[in-house]
C-alpha cells in the first residue's frame, strides 16, 4: 500500500471525504447533505485546514480541524457539560480536531494516528480538544493511547442518538 499523506483541499475534495466519511461513520444521504454545507462553513473559517491519506488516486482517510473559537456551535454546545466538570478552561488556546475519518477497507494501519498527529504538529495551541462517540470504541482507543483524557462524558449534541465525550490532550500528542 502507497499512502500519501499530504494537505488536503477539503472544499475541493469534500463529495470524496464525504464518502468515506459515510462509509466509516454510517451517513445517510441526509446526513452527508447537511455535513456537505457544515465542511464548506468550515473551510472558510480563520485557521481551518485538512490533511488527507490517499492510495493512487483515492482518499483513504482525512482530517479537519482549525483553532477552537466560542462562538462556534459546538463549543457552545459542550461548554455547560465542560464547565459543570471544571474544564471549561479547554475551550481557550486548543485546536478541535473537528472530523477524522478512515475508509473501513484501510482501517487498523495507523491511518488515523498518522493524520491527527499530523495535523496537531501543526497547531499553533497548546492543546487539542475533540469530540467522539461516548462508548468503547478503536477510535476512543486511539485518542486515549495519543494522551487524550476525558473532559465531559455524556454530552448531548442536538438529533444525535448517542451521547458523545469531549477529550483532550496536551500538544504535541503521545508518540507510542
Amino acid at each position: 500500500m502507497d499512502l500519501v499523506f499530504s494537505p488536503l483541499d477539503l472544499a475541493a475534495h469534500v463529495d470524496e471525504a464525504l464518502a468515506v466519511q459515510a462509509l466509516a461513520f454510517g451517513l445517510d444521504r441526509d446526513e452527508v447533505a447537511v455535513r456537505r454545507q457544515i465542511i464548506l462553513r468550515h473551510m472558510t473559517y480563520p485557521g481551518a485546514r485538512a490533511l488527507g491519506a490517499t492510495v493512487g488516486p483515492h482518499l483513504a482517510g482525512f482530517v479537519y480541524g482549525m483553532p477552537n473559537d466560542r462562538t462556534h456551535w459546538w463549543s457552545t454546545v459542550v461548554e455547560p457539560y465542560l464547565r459543570a466538570q471544571d474544564n471549561e478552561t479547554w475551550l481557550d488556546d486548543s485546536f478541535v480536531i473537528t472530523e477524522l475519518h478512515v475508509h473501513p477497507s484501510y482501517q487498523n494501519r495507523g491511518i488515523g494516528r498518522t493524520l491527527i498527529t499530523r495535523i496537531t504538529d501543526s497547531a499553533d495551541e497548546p492543546r487539542s480538544i475533540l469530540s467522539a462517540i461516548d462508548t468503547d470504541s478503536p477510535a476512543r482507543g486511539l485518542y486515549h493511547s495519543l494522551g487524550y483524557v476525558d473532559l465531559a462524558r455524556r454530552v448531548v449534541f442536538p438529533s444525535a442518538p448517542r451521547p458523545y465525550a469531549v477529550m483532550g490532550a496536551p500538544l504535541p500528542l503521545r508518540r507510542r
